[in-house]
């Protein structure tokens, strides 16, 4: 049975995605806090209420002493990510894509569920963790095996030139990617629907792409736990979490979910 949501939330986003054709997925922290990785800005347990970003994810740290960070890394975000599986937020997406309706996910998360959940088409705005790069030389390193070295080398120097080694995601200070920026704004302008799910759009640039969206006209469907700055734009607010509704959404329109 659909969740009943004031003034027929639900049904609002089920006609909307039904007509649609075009649609884009806007992912951040919230989708991937039902497969276990802790968000970053929740007020109750986020993981900068319990670690300053300043020390642990700023590009000018990190480059005077990247031992923090790959202690964090270590100790926190890798076990997290590597335990996480996709959720069924995470399906809804990938099954609404193999069905020929949504064009791309643009995502703010850096833990690689959205193509283990099956989707094709994955717009990473602040790259990844799955590979770890010299910023020397360029070499390039699994997540798995630097993890591993870090028992015995923090921080973990390159093997091939004994250069820093960086994981391939944005950290405060740098820039995100331009080619990520430029496909995820091109899909942006070009979607008659934009689906923003589990993100508090307080980041930007990134935050500004479904602001694009309403601009040139496409309907908004707000999926997330708490209020967001265009809530008062959007045709429909669901605040479900996203791993409950938007099977229902897909079943709703008729789209089946592969089992998990």
């Amino acid at each position: 049975m659909a969740p009943q949501v004031k003034d027929d939330a639900f049904g609002s986003a089920c006609n909307l995605l039904a007509g649609a054709r075009r649609v884009v997925a806007f992912t951040g922290a919230g989708v991937s806090a039902e497969s276990g990785i802790p968000t970053y800005r929740d007020a109750e347990d986020g993981l900068w209420t319990q670690y300053d970003p300043e020390e642990f994810a700023s590009i000018d740290r990190f480059l005077q002493d990247p031992t923090l960070f790959w202690r964090f890394f270590q100790d926190v975000r890798y076990q997290a990510i590597t335990k996480a599986e996709p959720n069924p937020g995470h399906r809804a997406l990938a099954a609404l894509e193999r069905a020929g309706r949504l064009r791309a996910v643009i995502t703010q998360n850096i833990d690689g569920l959205h193509q283990a959940a099956g989707s094709r088409t994955v717009i990473e705005l602040h790259g990844n963790t799955r590979s770890i790069r010299c910023l020397s030389c360029g070499a390039r390193y699994s997540m798995e095996t630097v993890y591993l070295q870090l028992a015995r080398e923090l921080p973990p120097p390159c093997r091939a030139c004994g250069g820093m080694l960086k994981p391939e995601v944005v950290f405060f200070g740098e820039s995100l990617p331009e080619a990520a920026l430029r496909q995820a704004t091109e899909a942006a302008d070009a979607c008659d629907l934009l689906l923003a799910i589990g993100s508090s759009l307080v980041v930007y640039p990134a935050a500004i792409l479904p602001e694009r969206a309403l601009r040139r006209g496409a309907g908004l469907i707000m999926v997330n736990r708490t209020a967001t700055p265009l809530d008062e734009q959007a045709d429909a607010v669901l605040r479900q979490p996203a791993g409950e509704v938007l099977p229902l959404l897909m079943e709703a329109i008729g789209v089946e979910l592969e089992p998990a």
